[in-house]
């Protein structure tokens, strides 16, 4: 099983899953205006917007691994209950269809490829998220039950916001003997998820450098630029 993690990512891009239409799910007008990258990644799942504030967190792996069948939904739920684990009871955190939620509203999108017994899910998570880039995104028309009709300020919250709503007067940051960690920066985070690794797993970490040789050889690539037309006029956003 990897376990692939990153926070980050500059310019804001759009990112859809693999059968999206961007006059569909995308503010096309505004989005070619402000020359904003659209990408269509090679798994499913919805669209989002990540910027510099996004933290990216990827397994992938036999369902061996997990002990789930080779199903996205038991995949989904199996990433459900890890990530249980990593975040504090109180903050309410459940899986509401296929998205990671505090209470009601949704901090992490998730998306899926599954091949026989292998698959990829891999997660954006909000951890802060500027409400002017939300402008990029329309309201799909195809969007879970539990969203309604909400205005994406009205169904998203921000890790950063219920973590520090639930902080403990004087919390140290410190959370290295207690489980779940308490949770206080995106550092947190990446360490709260790698304990839980370690704590049930055989772990090798790896440099992102030892990584990268894995992205120089042969393989299949279907994620994609797209190009946005706008009143007849394509404008080119392949890279």
């Amino acid at each position: 099983l990897l376990c692939l993690y990153s926070r980050g990512t500059e310019p804001a891009s759009i990112v859809m899953g693999i059968s999206g239409k961007p006059e569909k799910l995308v503010d096309v007008p505004r989005a070619a205006r402000d020359a904003v990258p659209v990408i269509k990644r090679f798994t499913g799942g919805g669209t989002v917007i990540v910027d510099s504030s996004s933290i990216f967190v990827t397994f992938i792996g036999g369902v061996d691994w997990i002990k789930v069948k080779p199903w996205p939904r038991e995949i989904m739920e199996w990433s459900g209950s890890f990530y249980s684990k990593v975040f504090e009871s109180n903050l309410g955190f459940n899986l509401q269809e296929n998205d990671y939620c505090f209470g009601a509203k949704k901090f992490g999108g998730n998306a899926q490829a599954v091949s026989r017994n292998r698959f990829v899910h891999h997660t954006s998570f909000l951890w802060e998220y500027d409400p002017a880039n939300m402008a990029y995104l329309s309201l799909p028309e195809k969007r879970p039950d539990y969203r309604g009709t909400r205005s994406h300020d009205e169904f998203l919250v921000t890790m950063s916001g219920m973590f520090a709503s639930n902080a403990p007067d004087g919390r140290s940051g410190d959370n290295s003997n207690i489980a779940p960690p308490l949770i206080a920066s995106a550092e947190d985070f990446e360490i709260a998820v790698e304990q839980l690794l370690h704590a049930e797993y055989d772990v090798t970490e790896s440099t992102l450098e030892e990584a990268q040789s894995y992205l120089e050889m042969e393989h299949r690539s279907s994620t994609r630029y797209v190009s946005l037309a706008v009143d007849d006029e394509v404008v080119d956003k392949g890279r």
